[in-house]
């Protein structure tokens, strides 16, 4: 199934792409090579993944089969999204960000320099959902630099994750985290410090 790319996509050197990958899909209310597209080089695009026209995507960036990545998002160098993961439109994610599979990056998230991302981790950024103006009051959250949140977590909008924190699998997170925090359970307490655990 060849791939189709859109007007105004720029790749870079070295951009391997898998079939069925569409690059470059204008989003509602924009024409086909109105919002520029930019891929750096040695991306590895696997099969059936859409992106949406407007991104800015770094150096060495990969995805799993069947990413969506909406549009006007900002992606450093060296980031990794897994398969069936959906990254919503305004997302923020610097360099060295690990996404694993089937997670769910919302609106307006910020996620720093080397957060890592388990399995079917689910970040949210409405207070309350279907409200009047809530498309007004979306905040999606901040993920500090080396914060790792295990597979099947759930992130309330907005709160900050603190630097080198983690969270562990299957938290509900209610609260913010302060910075090398280990957190666990639902809704998720502190249990330890990061400086406990056996990392180099």
């Amino acid at each position: 199934m060849t791939p189709k790319i859109y007007k105004g996509v720029e790749l870079g050197e070295g951009v391997e792409i898998g079939d069925g990958v569409i690059i470059g899909l204008p989003p509602k209310g924009h024409s086909d090579g109105e919002l520029k597209t930019v891929i750096g080089d040695n991306a590895i695009i696997r099969s059936h993944t859409t992106i949406y026209a407007g991104n800015r995507i770094g150096n060495d960036f990969q995805t799993g089969h069947h990413v969506l990545i909406r549009e006007l998002n900002e992606i450093g160098n060296d980031v990794s999204v897994g398969t069936s993961t959906v990254v919503e439109h305004n997302v923020k994610i610097k360099d060295g960000v690990r996404i694993h599979s089937q997670a769910f990056i919302p609106e307006f998230s910020l996620l720093e320099e080397g957060a890592w991302i388990g399995p079917n981790v689910v970040l949210t950024n409405a207070t309350y959902p279907c409200s009047i103006n809530v498309k007004q009051t979306l905040k999606g959250p901040i993920l500090r630099k080396n914060c790792r949140i295990g597979a099947n977590s759930t992130l309330l909008p907005g709160l900050e994750i603190g630097e080198n924190s983690l969270i562990g699998a299957g938290s509900v997170v209610t609260k913010a985290v302060e910075a090398d925090s280990v957190i666990a359970g639902n809704p998720a307490i502190k249990i330890n410090t990061t400086n406990n655990l056996p990392y180099e």
